[in-house]
């Protein structure tokens, strides 16, 4: 087999990421390239992402990767086969009839759509529209951004493209064809049909949207084109000059299951990141009476499969937390809280970590007490500078977020009829040793750490399954991840 080589975008609300993967006869490489923060802003009482420094960042490691290609030589005088963009889920970009954005996208976490899944339940019922797509209702999905857009005042006819595809189609030149929503992240804005994977007319025309403003869908491996426009355009960048621009599977959380190299059906996995999502994967969606009462999902995955899971806030609660007692003068860090928190036993301080306040910016460590009070229990110290405040309130949101976890594994097993054996622990949470332990207790399962990276190897995967085979099926995109994977765990990973 030649050699092959990509890169891989990583974009995540708290920090980006852009690797090189590699595969030839000797193995796969994994070499961490560059690293950017990310986060909201807030700007006239709204949250929005800054797009310039998610492009800025994203062509900054681009052209990193292109030196180190260059470095190395090889086939095609060290040529970049091709790049994919993964990312979080339901925000979007507005583009004008140039095909430019038209401003800054908003955050899922501004408060705009607080009242939008009643708003919307008025036009279609909630029984109906779970029907019809199988998803979760959460007020952060696209499909009530985009209802909040229409009750704004912005015109339904405004075209628009989730965060990650807006990349490839800035990236391939901003022609109109490869405007597409590929169909891992079209399902997470319910507005797509479960049973048939296109957008559904019904929704559309019941909440006054414009079905013409929505891109057209397309399968995890659909090359899109050539590298073009700003980035290549100028510069002596010769690796990137060939480089096939491909939609991976671009929702992160499909990436990251992707690059799970298991085919059997008696486990279940949790995405930890400022999100927690907890799921498993079915050959079909299942939209029972049990999985809408506990709200349950069904997200597209690769090759046609269904990621059956539940959003749950995640270290968000403890990323805010950070920022609080910073902003006070008080600076710690994750790992020092996970170190702090080894020799304890586990939390009573229990709390619903979905409670709609966590959702929401600012004075976590008061907002966690406010739900511990709800819940019936004492609240915890809270200043800043009190002995032992900050372990203690990290030991409440790990004891918190297992506990959820459990529930919901629970809730999983019950309504598809599956019994877990395992579950994979993905992301940067699979570093945290204390609540790896407490998943363990929570669920009764045993708990096995994937790699930080899956949801490069994931990205990685459905680009080197499509390079190879012109298309990615389930079985060899996990064939690939299992490769990918060895290199890594032989420790074949730079960075």
């Amino acid at each position: 087999m030649r050699k092959l080589r990509a890169a891989a975008v990583d974009l995540g609300a708290g920090s980006c990421r852009l690797s090189l993967g590699e595969w030839d006869d000797s193995g796969g490489r994994l070499q961490l390239v560059h690293r950017f923060a990310n986060g909201p802003v807030s700007r006239g009482g709204h949250l929005y992402w800054d797009l310039e420094r998610l492009e800025n960042g994203i062509d900054a490691g681009l052209r990193a990767c292109a030196q180190i290609a260059q470095s190395q030589g090889g086939s095609g005088a060290g040529a970049i086969d091709a790049l994919g963009v993964t990312g979080w889920a339901v925000d979007y970009v507005r583009l004008g009839p140039d095909q430019r954005p038209l401003a800054d996208p908003f955050c899922y976490r501004d408060p705009r759509t607080e009242t939008a899944i009643e708003e919307v339940s008025a036009l279609i019922p909630r029984e109906r529209l779970y029907g019809l797509t199988g998803i979760q209702f959460i007020r952060i999905n696209t499909l009530y951004q985009l209802w909040a857009d229409r009750r704004d005042g912005v015109p339904a006819g405004v075209g628009w493209l989730n965060i990650p595809e807006s990349q490839l189609h800035r990236l391939t030149g901003r022609a109109p064809e490869t405007a597409v929503a590929e169909y891992t992240n079209a399902t997470h804005t319910q507005l797509l049909a479960v049973e048939t994977g296109e957008w559904c007319d019904e929704i559309f025309e019941r909440t006054g949207l414009d079905r013409r403003a929505a891109p057209r869908i397309v399968a995890p491996g659909t090359p899109l084109g050539r590298l073009r426009g700003e980035l290549v355009a100028g510069e002596a960048l010769a690796p990137l000059a060939g480089t096939e621009v491909i939609a991976p599977a671009c929702h992160d959380t499909a990436a990251a299951v992707a690059g799970i190299p298991e085919t059997s059906g008696d486990w279940a996995f949790i995405s930890s990141g400022t999100w927690s999502l907890v799921g498993t994967v079915l050959d079909r969606p299942c939209t029972t009476p049990a999985a809408l009462a506990a709200n349950l999902t069904n997200e597209g995955g690769v090759g046609g499969t269904i990621r059956f899971l539940k959003n749950v806030t995640g270290l968000w609660l403890l990323e805010e937390c950070l920022r609080t007692w910073e902003a006070a003068g008080r600076r710690w860090t994750t790992a020092d809280l996970i170190a702090a928190c080894q020799s304890r036993p586990a939390s009573q301080a229990v709390f619903n970590v979905d409670r709609a306040e966590l959702m929401l910016p600012g004075d976590m460590p008061s907002k966690i007490n406010r739900a511990l009070i709800a819940a019936g229990r004492a609240p915890l110290p809270s200043a800043p500078d009190a002995a032992d405040a900050a372990p203690e309130v990290a030991a409440a949101i790990f004891a918190s977020l297992a506990a959820r976890y459990g529930e919901v594994v629970r809730a999983l097993a019950s309504a598809c009829g599956r019994r877990f054996r395992r579950i994979y622990m993905l992301g940067g949470g699979s570093q945290n040793a204390v609540l790896n332990r407490l998943v363990e207790r929570a669920t009764g399962l045993e708990v096995v750490r994937g790699p930080v990276e899956s949801a490069t190897i994931g990205n990685l995967a459905v680009q080197f399954a499509t390079l190879e085979n012109g298309r990615a099926e389930a079985a060899t995109v996990a064939a690939w991840a299992e490769r990918l994977s060895a290199g890594v765990r032989a420790g074949a990973t730079i960075g």
